[in-house]
């Protein structure tokens, strides 16, 4: 029987740390097992690096039964991907699904959800990038609405050697 739980969702605090670098770890687990390479490696990302996102953007959770969900990042610029833009889109990075907390369909919740905060803030658009490898990613997003805008060689990567990334766009309204 599917997971059917309502999601919370809320701005990310200094005490929810910890459970941001969880959940990115497990994540990049689950996508290792996968045969999913290339994209995330547990160990990573640390608390500071969630703590710089807070300061200069977002952090946001989905919680479901008490227990954490998932969690996303919005930045409201992208220059290493994007370039220069002007302020009309929100960018998500890092969404992350609890696969062991969260029903089927919570990733597309969590869009739903930066989408809203995008719209909410009065940009009309969402970007995000993806490994340009990663065809199961890729898929996803395109069958969520993002369609292809561009690609971007060599992308500095946190902790990392620089990656290619496909750009996607979606706009709201």
């Amino acid at each position: 029987m599917p997971r059917t739980r309502a999601l919370h969702v809320r701005p990310a605090t200094g005490s929810d740390l910890p459970a941001l670098v969880a959940l990115r770890d497990d994540a990049a687990r689950w996508m290792a097992a996968r045969g999913i390479t290339g994209q995330w490696r547990p160990g990573e990302l640390d608390e500071d690096h969630f703590r710089r996102v807070m300061a200069d953007g977002e952090v946001w959770l989905a919680e479901s039964g008490g227990r954490l969900a998932g969690a996303w990042e919005l930045w409201w610029q992208d220059e290493d991907a994007w370039g220069p833009q002007p302020p009309v889109a929100g960018y998500v990075h890092r969404l992350m699904v609890d696969r062991t907390a969260a029903a089927p369909g919570t990733g597309r919740l969590l869009l739903a959800a930066a989408e809203g905060r995008v719209a909410a803030a009065g940009r009309t658009a969402v970007r995000l990038d993806c490994l340009a490898t990663n065809a199961p990613l890729n898929a996803y997003y395109r069958e969520a609405g993002y369609r292809v805008v561009g690609r971007k060689e060599g992308k500095p990567q946190p902790g990392g050697t620089p990656k290619s990334f496909t750009l996607r766009e979606k706009q709201l309204g």
